[in-house]
């Protein structure tokens, strides 16, 4: 006796096939196995897995096991992994206008940050999806504080201490060098050594990455007063998502954006006890002068201005500076 399927019957059983497809979404990022950030992309892994009935789950690397954030777009780019969280730093190496959100000095609140963020959203998203790359939406870091072996009175007092630069930072090595501060240029990842070893005696993190790395260890005093706001994101390339079908792509880009929300509140939450436990800890934690401030806010706007042609157009900065000041204009008058 034969065996074979009827026309009936692979009709039926080929749409089962289809949508059983599995995508897997592969994606890295450098925040450590156990912290928040991982805890809630496991319930968003889950989540996203039973909303699209398995069409889409995620293998995570954490921990920085794909490299750092240059070495996650080249792998991204060879499609050796489709997804990966980043800082401002990482973001622009693919679209540097994205660094106008990083100035240093420029945001003075959270409200001004995602003001900003909103109105240049898409502006910025259509610079990324031409570079082959998608936002399934931003996230942040938080404001980014100064610590120091020494405490800091006097901008000398700044002049004085081995900062740690990321090596790939123009915005930050612009800055330091703008007040004449001794910067040295290293990976996130040869941070703590150096810290150990005396090679630098000053760093700029939020809050809760110098507990979490334990880099405060090493230090004594925090400015309380930003060095800047640092934005985050997740990126994926346009051709892992467009790999995807339409209804589970929908899916994955509302409900990711759902969770880098939950993610902005908690390190915003995390930001908040970090000082607390950094002050418990024996932290000396103080603002700037004003006379420090005011050289400061100098040093910012300079920065920003000399950024102009190297990361972003001078139409693009007025045009950010203007939103921001009938923002606040804005809100002074309510």
């Amino acid at each position: 006796m034969k065996h074979y399927l009827s026309i009936s019957m692979i009709i039926f059983i080929l749409p089962i096939f289809i949508f059983s497809e599995t995508h897997t979404i592969k994606m890295a990022t450098i925040a450590p196995e156990g912290s928040s950030w991982m805890n809630i992309m496991h319930q968003f892994d889950e989540e996203i897995g039973d909303l699209t009935k398995g069409q889409i789950k995620f293998k995570i690397y954490p921990n920085g096991v794909q490299g750092d954030e240059l070495n996650m777009i080249r792998k991204m780019k060879l499609g050796q992994i489709h997804s990966a969280s980043f800082t401002g730093v990482g973001l622009g190496e693919i679209v540097p206008e994205v660094r106008i959100l990083d100035v240093p000095f420029l945001f003075k609140n959270k409200q001004e940050v995602e003001y900003i963020y909103n109105v240049l959203f898409e502006e910025l998203q259509q610079k990324f999806i031409k570079k082959g790359f998608f936002i399934v939406g931003f996230a942040e870091v938080g404001f980014i504080y100064l610590f120091t072996e020494n405490k800091i009175n006097t901008l000398q007092d700044l002049q004085n201490t081995k900062m740690w630069l990321w090596k790939t930072d123009p915005l930050a090595r612009t800055a330091f060098d703008i007040l004449n501060i001794p910067a040295i240029p290293l990976d996130i990842t040869d941070v703590y050594t150096s810290l150990q070893t005396g090679l630098v005696n000053g760093f700029y993190i939020s809050p809760y990455g110098a507990l979490a790395l334990q880099w405060f260890t090493h230090t004594q005093n925090m400015l309380s007063t930003p060095l800047t706001h640092s934005i985050g994101a997740v990126l994926i390339t346009t051709k892992k998502l467009n790999s995807i079908p339409k209804e589970s792509r929908q899916i994955f880009i509302e409900k990711t954006r759902e969770y880098l929300h939950k993610i902005i509140i908690k390190g915003r939450n995390e930001n908040r006890e970090s000082i607390i436990a950094l002050r418990e800890a024996g932290v000396q934690i103080s603002p700037a002068n004003q006379l420090l401030q005011d050289k400061f806010d100098k040093a910012g706007i300079q920065t920003r201005e000399k950024m102009v042609g190297k990361l972003y157009s001078k139409k693009f900065l007025d045009k950010v500076i203007n939103l921001l000041e009938d923002y606040r204009l804005d809100e002074k008058s309510d």
